[in-house]
């Protein structure tokens, strides 16, 4: 049984995935309602009621993490006990299909992509040291490591189960095949960052990388039949990057070691990681043995493999 069909050891009828999304959104927006009243008791200029960067600018950079990740909180608590009321899912079940989750395999993700992601800080900085500034402060940056800790991997957690987790399994139930929510998925992951400050800085065409990372972290998930990697990577890219590195233009803003001060361009924010993933792809591929490319990619068909009677369902 492969990843997708595992959907089918819970109940798959089309109206529960309509409610589970919709309590998804619920828990979003009730975990949202801190920020919302937090700047509710705040003078503001109506006008600027949109604009990121002020809103920003009306909290210390650690009371803002809080504010931007609790709505990931909830979307992820949401999300979990849908899969298990509504769908009476097993965690396991949309996590992966061995026998428990492979946490070797998060470990090793989330080390390859960190590794990278400091040696690229590195050469930035041997290339144009002067883009880069020192901008440790101990004791912001402590509660820092605590808060992004703890949260991030939840942020991370919940866009993975979302999207390589839920939606790529309940599309695959609905349209029968794999490559259809790979598709899908990787657009709308892409889409759920047009709202970011990146996007006004640099343009439209940075959602190139959005969807590009989407549909590189969609492959993985169905060549390597579990999310395992998905979640380290995703993990490792935000919190290492949240750490080391921020910026006035990233969403991500925070009390990081250095600040990157190197104006942004598509070739410098799109280029370098897309550059990355076929490697890291070869890199996967021979590590965990990925063979049959395009029937895991590609396959028009998928049959549940399994009995079932009015919605609950076993391996024949």
């Amino acid at each position: 049984m492969n990843y997708i069909q595992k959907a089918y050891l819970g109940k798959t009828a089309w109206w529960r995935y309509i409610v589970t999304i919709l309590l998804v959104i619920t828990g979003i927006a009730i975990f949202s309602i801190p920020h919302t009243n937090a700047i509710a008791l705040m003078d503001i200029d109506p006008s600027k009621s949109a604009d990121f960067k002020y809103l920003m600018s009306l909290f210390d950079l650690n009371t803002n993490l809080v504010y931007l990740l609790l709505p990931f909180v909830g979307g992820l608590l949401f999300l979990l006990l849908s899969v298990k009321f509504i769908h009476g899912q097993q965690l396991l079940n949309i996590t992966t299909t061995r026998s428990k989750i492979d946490w070797n395999r998060v470990l090793f993700s989330f080390s390859i992509w960190a590794a990278i992601i400091v040696l690229t800080l590195a050469i930035q900085y041997l290339l144009a040291p002067k883009s880069l500034v020192l901008n440790f402060d101990l004791q912001p940056f402590l509660i820092l490591c605590v808060l992004a800790i703890f949260m991030i991997p939840i942020q991370t957690s919940f866009e993975e189960y979302a999207f390589r987790g839920y939606l790529m399994q309940g599309l695959g139930v609905l349209s029968k095949t794999k490559w259809f929510p790979l598709l899908v998925t990787s657009l709308l992951f892409g889409l759920m960052h047009i709202g970011n400050p990146e996007i006004e800085k640099i343009g439209k065409m940075v959602l190139i990388y959005y969807i590009g990372t989407g549909l590189f972290l969609g492959v993985i998930t169905l060549m390597d039949d579990g999310i395992e990697l998905c979640l380290g990577f995703h993990a490792a890219n935000n919190l290492v990057t949240a750490l080391l590195v921020s910026a006035d233009w990233t969403a991500f803003q925070t009390h990081s070691i250095f600040k990157d001060l190197l104006e942004p361009s598509l070739q410098t924010a799109v280029i370098p990681p897309i550059m990355m993933y076929p490697i890291l792809l070869y890199v996967f591929s021979k590590k965990y043995k990925w063979v049959h490319w395009k029937e895991k990619l590609t396959a028009s068909s998928l049959q549940p493999m399994i009995e079932k009677t009015d919605e609950t369902t076993k391996i024949p």
